[in-house]
Formats: C-alpha cells, structure tokens, sequence
C-alpha cells in the first residue's frame, strides 16, 4: 500500500509537471494559432487588397509556375479573354486555358501552336513584347517576363482602340500633310460655320501660328464683322439648300492688311443618313488675275478717255490709282514740264498727302531736286532707296520724312520725239529698291502718262491753232467773235463802249511781189508785235487774214478823243521803220473803227460797219482812219452788187469792146486800133472801164475777163483782115493781175492760134509801174512775148518811176505819154518839159513815142513843133462801135483826114 502510497506519491509531481508543461504547451499553440491567425488575416487581407489592385489594373495579369499552371489572375485578363473567371482558377494549366479562348474565339493561334510559342518565349530569360491579333479582329499587346524558378508572368492589353486611334490620328497627320502642301485654302467646317480642318495657307493668312489654332474658330474670329456675316451668310445658305457655291469670286483682307481675291467653292458635306453635317471649301488665290484684269480694264478705260479727250488731270488721277491698285504700300505722282521748262508742277497724285503735293509744287529741274527733279534734268530714272540719306533730297528729306516717305522711285516721262514732258514718282513707305513687278508697272504707267499728256498737248496746240493765227499766234476769226460778244455784254451791263478797229495794211501786195513772202510774213509779224504792244491786255489783237487786223478795244469810255489817242499810237507804231533783209520801209494802214452801242448792237455788225469805214479810208488815200458813218454802208452794198453782177457778165455775154483808133497826124491814116472794154450792164446801161475794173482786180475777175478781152480782139482783128481791110495792129491793155499769171504766154499763144492772127499785129501794153514792181520778172515775161512776135508797149508812161537805165533794156516798141501831160501842153510849160523829154528819149533809144488824148489843134502843133517823126505823131478820136466805126474807116483809108478833127 505504502510502495502505492509511495508510488503515488511519486507520481503526483510528475502528473502535475505533465498537467503544467500541457497546459504551457496549449497555452503556446493557443499563442501561435492566435498569431497564425492573424498573420493568416494579415497575408489574406494584404491577398486581397492585391487581387483587388490586380483586378483594378487596366491590363490583363497572370501568374504561372514552372508546371504552366496558373497561379494568379485579374478580372482584366478574363474580360480580355471572354473566360468566365471560375474557369480560371488558380491550378488551371495554360493548355485548358488555351483551349477555353480557342472556345471563346479569342485566341490568336491554334492550342499546340500557341503552348510551343509560349514555351519558346518562356525558355528565355529576358522582357518579350508582342501583338497577338485574336479571331474576333481585337489587337493584344502581351508582355511576357519569365520568372526565376521557371514561371512567368504576363501582362495584356487590349490595344484596339488605341490602334484605331493612331491609325486616325496617323491618317489624320498624313492627311494634314497633304492637305498643307496645297496652296489654295483648303478647310473643313461643320453646320455652326466653325473650322473643324484648315490647312497651312488659310492659317498662315489668317495669323495662326500651327493648323490646330484655327480648329473651333469663326471667320467673326478671323475677319471684319461685315466680311464675316457675309461668309456666314454664303455658308450658312449653303448648308440649309443642299447646293454647293461653284467659283464665286470672294475679297478677303489677311492678318498682315493685304487684300486678296479668291475663287471660291463651297459644298455641303453629308453622312451616310445623307444629312448635311458641315462643308468643304477651298478657295484658289486669283489676286493676280485680278490685278491683270483691273489693269487691262484700266488700261482700256484711260484710253479711252484719251481718246474721248478726258481732262488730263481725271486721265492722270485714274493712271495713279491704277498703278496703286497693283501694289501695296506704294503711292503715285505724276508731276508736269511747266512751260517755261524749268519747275514741276503737279499733275495727279491721289494718294499722297495734300500738304506735300502742296509743298513740292513748282519744284525746280536740277541735279539735287530730290528724285522727280533729278530724273528730268538727267532724262534718265532715279531711284532713291533711303530718302534720309540720298544726297539727292538732303533738301527735301525732312519733308518727306514728316509724311512717311522713306524711298522714291523716279522715271521722266518723255514724248515720242524725246522731249521731257515730266515725271512719273513711286513713294514707298520702307527703305527699299523697286521690284522686277514695280519696275515694268513704273515703265507702263509712264507709257501711258506719256501718251496722255502728249496727246493734251497735241490738242492744246490744235484748239490753239483752231483759234489763233499761225504766223503771228494772234487769236484768229473764229475766237474773235467769242472776244467780241464777251466784250459787248460786258459793255451791256456797266454802260461802257466797246470799238472795233479793222486794220489793212496798205500795199502789202507789193511787198510780197517785190521781197518775197518770207518778208511779207516778217513784216506780219513786226506789225502784229507792235499792235499788241499798243494796246492793253484786256484788249484782243485778231489776224482775219492777208494783211487784214482787227482790234476790239474792249471797256472803252464814251470819248471819241480817247479812243482817237489810241489809234494814234497804233498808226505810229506800225510806221515805224522794219527791216526786211537789206530793206529798210515803212508800212502804212487803212484803218476802220465801230464802236458798240452806236455803230451796231452784235459782232457781225460791227465788224461790218468797221470794215466799211476801212474801205472808206482807203478811199481816202489810205494812211489813215475813219469812224464809221451810215453811208458807208450803201456804198459798200453797191460795191457787194457790182462783185456779183461781174461774176455774172461774162456768162451773160454783157461785154463788148470799143476800138480806139491811132492815127498818123500827118498822113491823117489809122495804123492801130486800142480795144477798150465796156460792160453793157441790163440795169447801169454802158458802164465805162473805170466804174468796174478795179473791183475786177480786186476779185481777181480780172483775170478771164482779160482772157475774154485778148481772145475778142485777135478775132476782131483777123476777122477784119479777112474783110479785106489793110492789116493793122490791135492794142490791148494787160492788168498787173493777169502780167503775173504763170500762164500768161499761153494764153496769148492760144489766142493768137484760135483767131489766126498773126503776132505782129498784136500789141500788149503794160504800164509803168507794172514794170517796175519786179523788173528781172517784167523783161523776162516781156522777152518770152516778143519771141512769139507779140510788139509791147509801155502805156502812161511818165506817171511811173522808171529806171532810165533799166528802160534801154526793156524789149518795148513804143512809149505811150500818159494823157495827164497832153492835156494842157499847149499853155502848161511843165507839161511841155515832160513831153519834150519823152519823145527826146524816145528818139535816142529808137521808140516810137505815141501821145495818148490828142484832140485839140494845138496839141497837134505842139507835137509837130518838138519834131516827131511822122509815125509818133498821134490824133486820139473818141471809141467807136464797131459797125460804125468800120465803115467810117474805109472812107477815111481812101482819103487823107483832115489834120485837128476827129474821125
């Protein structure tokens, strides 16, 4: 019992050691479970927060080990994948995974294919990248990095998306490019008219920096508000009808101020729904075109107003503005020649600043006259880069300065012939030379400036010559009238007078005759300088023409005497002597005056009525002046009547010839006949020579009636002979007109031809002072007409001024002593002195000496006392008619005449 005792005894500390090393060992494995536990939690709840972080990854993530059995994988990857995530739980190997996207479609290759791919990959040790492009049409990017102990792990990416995008945006780059290279505007926008695309040349333009600046912006962002209604307008149609703009042409002004033109089309954009959902335009630069249009229609429209005689200066001003509308920047001159070829005056600038034009008018031609000046001293262009520091306008610079002129390019404008006619002026705002483009417009516009004021010119010195004398540059008929009904109203209104004095410078014919018409027309000159000189510039000096002034004396007062003083300094001035060559003269006048209100209400008349006081001092003796008088007027009326009845007398044969017979005062036999003229006029009856003849040389009618005259009496005279009556000589008088006819030797050939008579006994006489007016041209036409066997006569001789030295080589037969010395030569002792004389000289130069007007006894005792020969000895009766006359000249023929009668 004891030994149990004991041995119970002994085993009670052992049990209790047991019991307490248990309990120790509980409360240890209590303690590690705890700790297990919540290092368990802990590894689950860090497991979770990474699943979590792995589901919330945007790409697919697995895990697998060495086995290829998977370890971990995320929601990502089993959505890329279209498995079911209970399929794809850990322990799963890679070969069912395969085969479930095999099932869902979205594996990229076949199962066996795959695993060796993946094993291939996985044999090595470094990061592979690679696009798997699955059946469904999806794009994977895997990233597969091989693991230490012989796993993997893999990322994937569903990369569809983003590869479309770059596709877009790659295409969209390519797109821009291309679109950038097109350098017409080129842009995209939809239905609220905002650019959705541009390219490059529309935003360069429009001020943007990069295409993208111009993507959500409006043309009110861009452009003007009207400009960009417009276009919003233009669109904004577009888009509501469906129909596209097809080259429109559109102005548009860019970022840097320039204007542009464009061709523009406009098309309405639609889906696949065929609604509208924006529109394309592009826009093609037609600036070019433009200007090349605006400047041929400009040219066109300039010469046309050239030619339609435009004001130069609206010509000019359009020339400027037409230049200016093919530049930028750039403003026009055009400066004129003044006429006394030494300044610049202006012609047309529009655009440049009124004060400048102002302060360079009048600018000098010269060497440093800045660019204008300079080029039309040189006749060559100037072109001045920099104004400020071109020794050329150091003058002028600070000018030019002041309105922003920095350059200015210059080219004379020259006429046809090379003459400066002025200066065409480019100014540019910036230190520059010209362009190749501005240096052809500067050489066009200066073209067409050229033509322009050429062709002013030409018509001014036309309108001049229209309205002024050419010789004298005096106005002339057709501006005398406008002169005088200006000067008339004028009198109207303030009750003053206005004259008209006309002017006819007494024998100017024989200045001309005798010097030459170059003298003639330097005396024209002096006389017109010296009128001018004496009257006051309000006053109009005219040239009617020939030898002919008028001078309208315009706001004269009511004095007689005042006007008097006038003309007496007028006459003095043209008597002054002129020197003509080697001749000295004086020239005289005949003139006539009218004054308004009282000699005549309009022009016309007054010119008339001062024309007829003209004549009447002519009249007079010429060399002097006469105030018209009402007479004057019926006088010059008759004298208008008697010019048209002698334009009408030969027609209506109303001439007819008397016969003067010359008798030998010692045989009392007639040995000449002298055909006198007279007109039997159907009102006047028989109008002796004297009543008409000198209107006939005044219009020249003298001529064929003088041709009448020569024919009739060659007639008569063979008619005569042919009667069976002695041959005898017919005398017939020639006018200075008709002397001096070119013809003259023909038409006395002819006559003697037609009337077959024979030369001899035809005599022509001239006068005296005929001869002496040009005495080489009177031997000459005298020795042609003594070779046709014509006899000539010098007829009143004595009353001329004859050269005696000249008369020994005149070809004459006979001296006629004018009747003025036989009229009284019975008791007139100086009539007898000049007769003795006569007929003595006669003797000596072998003339037969004839006196004209022998009708008394005594005058024939005179004559036969100074001992003429028988055959100068002259009984001169009365003209008779022909039929009476001829029959009385048979007896007489047939009988010696009783000495001291008439026939």
């Amino acid at each position: 019992m004891v030994t149990n005792s004991s041995r119970q005894a002994a085993q009670a500390p052992e049990s209790t050691e047991l019991a307490t090393l248990a309990k120790l060992a509980g409360s240890s494995y209590e303690t590690l479970e705890r700790e297990l536990r919540a290092t368990i939690a802990t590894l689950e709840q860090q497991a979770l927060r990474f699943e979590t972080a792995i589901d919330n990854i945007s790409q697919g993530i697995c895990f697998f080990d060495a086995a290829e059995r998977l370890i971990l994988c995320n929601r990502r990857y089993a959505e890329i994948y279209r498995i079911a995530p209970e399929h794809l739980r850990p322990g799963r190997t890679l070969g069912e995974i395969v085969e479930r996207r095999i099932a869902a479609g979205t594996s990229a290759m076949a199962s066996d294919a795959y695993l060796a791919f993946a094993r291939a990959v996985n044999s090595g040790t470094t990061l592979r990248n690679w696009t798997a492009n699955l059946t469904d049409g999806r794009t994977i990017q895997i990233c597969h990095q091989p693991m230490p102990d012989g796993g993997w792990v893999a990322t994937h990416e569903d990369i569809t998306e983003l590869t479309a995008n770059r596709l877009i945006v790659d295409e969209r780059i390519s797109l821009q490019t291309l679109i950038d290279w097109v350098p017409d505007y080129l842009w995209v926008k939809d239905t609220e008219s905002r650019f959705v695309v541009a390219n490059r040349a529309i935003a360069s333009d429009s001020g943007k920096a990069k295409t993208s600046d111009m993507i959500g912006l409006t043309d009110s962002d861009l452009h003007a508000p009207d400009l960009a209604q417009k276009f919003r307008a233009i669109e904004q149609g577009v888009l509501r009808s469906g129909q596209p703009m097809i080259d429109e042409e559109e102005f548009v002004v860019d970022a840097s101020g320039a204007g542009k033109w464009f061709s523009s089309t406009k098309v309405p954009l639609r889906n696949v729904q065929n609604d509208i959902f924006g529109l394309v335009g592009i826009a093609h630069d037609i600036t070019a075109r433009k200007q090349a249009d605006t400047l041929r229609d400009g040219q066109a429209q300039i010469l046309e107003m050239i030619a339609t005689s435009a004001p130069l200066e609206d010509v000019l001003d359009c020339l400027m503005r037409l230049a200016e509308s093919q530049l930028t920047g750039i403003f026009g001159s055009v400066l004129l020649l003044d006429k006394d070829g030494s300044h610049l005056r202006h012609g047309a600038a529009p655009s440049l600043a009124k004060a400048y034009t102002s302060a360079i008018e009048g600018i000098a031609v010269g060497p440093k006259m800045g660019s204008c000046g300079t080029a039309a001293y040189r006749r060559e262009p100037v072109i001045v880069a920099d104004i400020m520091h071109d020794p050329l306008w150091q003058d002028h610079c600070e000018l030019a300065a002041a309105h922003g002129y920095r350059s200015c390019w210059s080219t004379p404008i020259l006429s046809h012939q090379g003459a400066v006619l002025g200066a065409f002026a480019m100014y540019s705002t910036t230190v520059r030379e010209p362009t190749a483009a501005e240096t052809r417009l500067i050489d066009f516009t200066t073209r067409i400036a050229g033509i322009a004021i050429e062709r002013k010119l030409a018509e001014d010195r036309i309108h001049f010559m229209a309205n002024h004398d050419v010789l004298t540059g005096l106005p002339n008929r057709a501006l005398l009238e406008d002169r005088l009904s200006q000067a008339i109203l004028y009198a109207q209104r303030y009750d003053r007078w206005v004259t008209v004095v006309f002017i006819d410078l007494d024998n100017f014919k024989l200045v001309n005759d005798t010097l030459g018409h170059n003298a003639g027309d330097e005396l024209l000159k002096t006389v017109a300088g010296r009128i001018v000189e004496r009257v006051r510039a309000t006053d109009t000096v005219v040239r009617l023409g020939g030898d002919e002034f008028v001078v309208v004396l315009f706001d004269q007062p009511t004095n007689v005497d005042l006007i008097s003083e006038t003309l007496q300094a007028i006459r003095a001035a043209i008597a002054e002597p002129v020197q003509l060559g080697a001749h000295r003269l004086r020239a005289t006048a005949s003139i006539g005056i009218a004054s308004y209100p009282k000699d005549g209400a309009n022009p016309d008349t007054l010119l008339a009525n001062a024309d007829a006081a003209m004549y009447r001092a002519k009249e007079f003796g010429r060399d002097n002046f006469q105030f018209y008088a009402p007479e004057f007027n019926t006088r010059a009326h008759e004298k208008f009547v008697l010019q048209e009845d002698l334009r009408n007398a030969l027609a209506r044969s109303e001439f007819t010839l008397f016969y003067q017979p010359q008798v030998d005062l010692r045989s009392g036999l007639v040995f000449a006949v002298e055909a006198l003229l007279r007109w039997n006029h159907p009102t006047r009856g028989m109008m002796a020579p004297n009543a008409f003849i000198p209107t006939a040389e005044e219009t020249s009618l003298i001529v064929p009636i003088g041709d009448w005259v020569l024919h009739e009496a060659c007639r008569q005279n063979k008619a005569w002979q042919d009667a069976g009556l002695p041959p005898m000589t017919v005398c017939v008088n020639v006018s200075t007109r008709q002397f001096r006819e070119k013809n003259l030797i023909g038409r006395v050939a002819d006559a003697l031809k037609v009337s077959g008579l024979e030369a001899r006994y035809l005599e022509l006489e001239v006068t005296e002072s005929l001869i002496m007016q040009d005495i080489d041209l009177a031997v000459a036409t005298m020795n042609q007409l003594q070779n046709l066997g014509v006899q000539i006569s010098i007829d009143d001789f004595g009353t001329g001024y004859s050269s005696l030295s000249a008369l020994k080589t005149f070809p004459v037969a006979r001296l006629k002593i004018d009747k003025s010395f036989i009229n009284d030569i019975a008791a007139d002792e100086n009539d007898q002195a000049v007769a003795s004389a006569v007929i003595s000289l006669g003797q000596n130069l072998n003339l037969r000496v004839i006196a004209e007007g022998v009708e008394t006894d005594d005058q024939v005792a005179f004559l036969r006392k100074r001992g003429c020969p028988p055959a100068c000895r002259q009984r001169r009766p009365r003209p008779r008619r022909l039929r009476r006359w001829a029959a009385q000249w048979h007896k007489r023929q047939a009988r010696p005449a009783r000495q001291g009668r008439q026939l």
